[in-house]
């Protein structure tokens, strides 16, 4: 079985035809409420992952005997 992995490289070009795509979806009024939604969407993922790992290593068995 191979795994495959999806690599995509995004030139300059790209990057602003997709700017340009989401401007006009949410135009230009909503974008910084945009942005800000998804910063705290991405700071809560890092803590979850953060609290994740934390967990984990709280739950590794210690040796009696």
């Amino acid at each position: 079985m191979t795994d495959t992995v999806a690599h995509v490289n995004l030139g300059a070009t790209e990057l602003l035809i997709v700017l340009l795509v989401v401007l006009v979806l949410f135009g230009g009024a909503k974008l910084p409420k945009l942005a800000r939604s998804m910063g705290q969407a991405q700071t809560e993922f890092k803590r979850g992952i953060k609290e994740g790992h934390q967990s984990d290593d709280d739950e590794t068995p210690t040796d009696k005997a």
